[in-house]
């Protein structure tokens, strides 16, 4: 479907949804606000209600059913870490794989799904990369800059945010200013040659709302390649990123907004087998376009915009005599719409449309200059999707909600996907939530149209549930709780490799009967998940004590010689813990704990990855009430670890700086 009709098709349902509203509107007792229909709505940091918004509507966090965390701006500022994947690591149900330090391919997996099964969001954007293999995002160059706050929320999530959320989400959001003038900078350096250095301002006057970012990143690193495999090299890594936004209101109810994120990177990397002078570079552009409609006095909130994302990835060798060694970009254009409207006091309605466009290239020049370069491969695809869902509030408390998708993809037809789920609020301080979603993941562009690719793909599909209970005592002093989670994954995507002398019509170049290729990409994978999430937090005036424990049972369940095996680079067991005090003279000290359990490189099971604990110290002097001392200490007692098999992991490094808001 072209962008055009879309609009068109856009502005009739808007039109259909606003007179289905009007009379709503007119029986109802007294006039209820619609939340803002955005995943970066700002949200108050002042208020004493926590706010969300990967739910693609900003709502009261004791009223998603589903698993999530929120990092908040305090939190992060607290946690000090460089990127976002440490950040994640120490929320439930999170584990990673990397392939060396800072910069390196990194694969992040909630609750046992593959990498590219989780979306990942920032500012409102969905991002993907159509021209990776699976079509996933690669975690290794998203630091965490200006984010002012990061949600992950768990379970299938596609009826919001379509395909590739099987596993969950994760929404990052930078910040939008409060004050008519505004700032921050974080300066630190340490270990390796580490420097990182942030900046950011912005200001409100009037109608206008703006703030800038940016980032400077750069390290020696360490080998990629583990010591113990003969890594000797280091392997450096550069990581320059810059994000603004800006709001202006136009009219009472009518506002212009616009968001933009760009990182340029290169990274030093290493073959599994021996150091090597091999880098990559990627470059990764992000942009918004919208517009904000508040209709019947914000009863009625409409969003339409317009996203685009850039990816471009090169691989150079300088020992080859062709440099290059791969080359590829993929592109997304969407045009979307969403609206919230409240049909009553505690009832709302969701409902979007959405239209994406996929485009890729990929190419690998060989290296001798006398050989040819082939022509890219290249590939596309259009979705079109419809969703609504509706969220409830029947009696004080408890809030169900329920919701349907309709995506329509130009090679795979219609998919309708459901989900419900709902959240009880106890008198008593409990929190009882249980839902139910399903998901799907269309085959990538790299699947469908590569040298490997299989035009007769069919799209994943899944489906999971989850209850738990959480415990607040003491005004929220102290709260702890758990979930039960399980999900089913059919139709699993994975590379099937072919050997020299087989005769599988699938082994060679569709429609050359007599050139081999070295594998394909077949649906012949299923993969279960299911397990126990548990985390608790105490806050005794300037006394901070939380923790969370992960058991995740992620297992093939093909037929064949590896059912019943664990899935690769997915730990069963997980905790993490932190602890921190902030002394009457402007000292603030804490220490936090990860500890991994073993799993397993390689599909059968033969190759062990060893558990691990990792401690970490941190501190902060307040020399001013804008103005701070930070420094840590990672890996405060060296732990040698992997994981990845050959690949190698920081050691201990130490880091200090300044940081400063204003």
């Amino acid at each position: 479907m072209r962008g055009g009709d879309l609009v068109v098709r856009v502005l009739k349902y808007l039109v259909s949804v606003a007179f289905l509203a009007l009379p709503l509107a007119a029986q109802a007792d007294e006039l209820q606000e619609a939340p803002a229909p955005d995943a970066a709505a700002p949200v108050p940091s002042s208020s004493d209600t926590i706010l969300v918004t990967a739910t693609r509507l900003a709502i009261p966090v004791d009223q998603v059913p589903a698993s999530l965390t929120v990092l908040d701006k305090p939190a992060i500022d607290r946690a000090q870490d460089i990127g976002v994947t440490e950040l994640l690591l120490r929320t439930p149900g999170i584990s990673i794989s990397r392939n060396g330090g800072y910069g390196t391919t990194t694969a992040l997996r909630i609750r046992g799904a593959e990498s590219e099964q989780t979306v990942v969001v920032i500012d409102g954007v969905k991002l993907n990369d159509p021209s990776a293999s699976s079509g996933g995002y690669n975690f290794a160059n998203l630091l965490a800059g200006d984010a002012s706050r990061i949600e992950v929320l768990r379970g299938p999530q596609s009826i919001l945010w379509g395909s590739q959320a099987i596993g969950g989400v994760v929404n990052v959001v930078t910040a939008l200013p409060a004050k008519t003038l505004e700032g921050s900078f974080d300066v630190e350096a340490g270990s390796h040659e580490t420097v990182s250095a942030r900046a950011a301002i912005g200001g409100k006057t009037g109608p206008l709302a703006w703030r800038l970012g940016g980032q400077a990143f750069t390290t020696d690193g360490i080998s990629a390649l583990a010591p113990a495999f003969g890594g000797k090299e280091a392997d450096g890594y550069i990581n320059r990123n810059v994000s603004g936004r800006a709001v202006i209101e136009l009219a009472p109810g009518i506002s212009a907004d616009l968001r933009g994120y760009y990182a340029s990177s290169q990274t030093e990397i290493d073959a599994s087998t021996a150091d090597s002078l091999e880098y990559s570079l990627n470059r990764e552009f992000v942009g918004y376009a919208g517009i904000n409609l508040d209709l019947l006095d914000g009863r009625f909130r409409n969003r339409i915009g317009y996203t685009y994302t850039d990816t471009d990835r090169d691989n150079f060798n300088p020992t080859r005599a062709r440099a290059q060694t791969f080359d590829a970009a993929g592109h997304n254009r969407r045009l979307e719409y969403q609206g919230a409207f409240a049909i009553a006091e505690g009832w709302t309605l969701l409902a979007g449309a959405e239209n994406e466009r996929s485009r890729f290239r990929s190419a690998s020049p060989p290296a001798a200059l006398a050989t040819p370069v082939p022509a890219p491969v290249r590939g596309g695809a259009d979705i079109t999707s419809f969703y609504g869902q509706l969220s409830a509030q029947p009696i004080g408390g408890l809030t169900l909600n329920a919701g349907l998708r309709h995506d329509d993809h130009d090679r795979f037809g219609g998919k309708w996907l459901f989900a419900a789920g709902g959240v009880l609020n106890l008198p008593t301080g409990t929190v009882l939530r249980a839902s139910y979603g399903e998901g799907f993941k269309a085959p990538t562009l790299y699947q469908l149209f590569s040298e490997y690719g299989v035009a007769s793909l069919a799209p994943e599909r899944a489906k999971g549930w989850e209850a738990g209970a959480e415990q607040h005592l003491f005004d929220d002093k102290l709260v702890f709780g758990a979930t039960w989670f399980q999900r089913k994954t059919r139709d699993q995507i994975i590379f099937n490799s072919c050997a020299a002398t087989s005769t599988d019509a699938l082994c060679f170049v569709p429609g050359n009967a007599t050139t081999r290729r070295q594998g394909y990409y077949a649906n012949v994978s299923r993969a279960e998940a299911h397990g126990i999430e548990a985390a608790a937090a105490l806050k005794l005036g300037s006394f901070q004590l939380d923790g969370n424990y992960s058991w995740t049972v992620a297992e093939d369940r093909s037929p064949g010689a590896n059912f019943g095996k664990w899935l690769p680079r997915r730990p069963r067991d997980t905790a993490n813990g932190s602890v921190s005090y902030a002394w009457p003279f402007g000292l603030t000290t804490g220490a936090a704990i990860r500890w991994s359990g073993k799993t397993f490189d390689n599909a059968a099971n033969t190759t062990v990855l060893d558990a691990y604990t990792l401690v970490d110290l941190r501190a902060e002097y307040a020399l001013s009430p804008s103005l701070r001392l930070i420094g840590r200490v990672e890996n405060l007692f060296d732990e040698t670890y992997s994981t990845a098999i050959r690949y190698n992991a920081l050691g201990r490094v130490f880091y200090a700086g300044l940081r400063g808001r204003f």
